[in-house]
């Protein structure tokens, strides 16, 4: 199995700590979060990783040097310009495509701290025979994903949105918590412009039939590594034994 980390976002919300780095570089509890997340897919059985690249690139690409990539196999996808979450698993397609087993593979943000089973979230995916699996969880955002009683993607709603894309009856709203398992077969789905957001995708492929699925995930640890607030929360928690990583 193989999987994708996003790393190229220019970490704006971390500044000042991603103004000499790249938020993947960022570090927490004396671990960058790069590491922890390819030390979580390594423990879960996987070496072989795609991870996109943008904002002080070179550095990331020494840093993976330097510490012998972790022992995994690690390639770079460089995105000269930022391609969005959409476009950047497009340009690394071949990636995924050149093996030709047709297994799923997970899509991870790099700024994503979370203890939730993978084991499980791949079984569920593959159960359900999904074209991409979601995991989310009930919690406050700005942003949140409708599923129906089935669990399908049927639509989202952001702040002072009363409904878009969709609204269906009795549809569950849900937080998506930034860890995607997906079956190559997307990119035969995936078509257009370089750059654009990958959740539009899901909406449209959802309403066209396929399974785009919720694997809801309310007992883990998560939390999203974005602020420097975020960042002291997690080592606090790390340090209390909340979180082992």
């Amino acid at each position: 199995m193989r999987a994708m980390i996003l790393a190229a976002g220019l970490g704006t919300r971390l500044r000042p700590l991603t103004n000499d780095r790249p938020k993947a570089l960022v570090e927490l509890a004396g671990r960058t979060l790069l590491e922890i997340t390819l030390r979580r897919l390594r423990d879960f059985g996987i070496s072989d990783v795609i991870v996109n690249v943008h904002h002080f690139a070179d550095t990331v690409v020494e840093y993976l040097m330097v510490n012998d990539q972790f022992g995994m196999k690690i390639e770079i996808s460089r995105e000269d310009d930022l391609l969005d979450t959409g476009g950047g698993l497009k340009k690394a397609a071949h990636f995924f495509l050149e093996d030709s087993s047709g297994e799923p593979f997970i899509l991870h943000n790099v700024d994503v701290l979370s203890s939730l089973d993978l084991g499980e979230m791949v079984k569920f995916h593959r159960a359900h025979g999904a074209l991409a699996t979601l995991a989310v969880r009930r919690r406050e955002s700005a942003r949140q994903l409708l599923f129906d009683q089935k669990l399908q993607l049927c639509g989202r709603r952001t702040a002072g949105d009363a409904n878009e894309d969709g609204l269906a009856e009795q549809a569950e709203e849900l937080a998506f918590s930034g860890i995607h398992v997906i079956s190559p077969r997307i990119f035969e789905r995936m078509h257009g412009q370089q750059a654009f957001p990958i959740i539009p995708v899901y909406l449209r492929l959802a309403s066209e039939g396929e399974k785009i699925l919720a694997y809801r995930d309310d007992e883990s640890y998560w939390r999203d590594l974005g602020t420097p607030a975020s960042l002291k929360q997690a080592a606090e928690d790390m340090e209390r034994k909340v979180l082992k990583t």
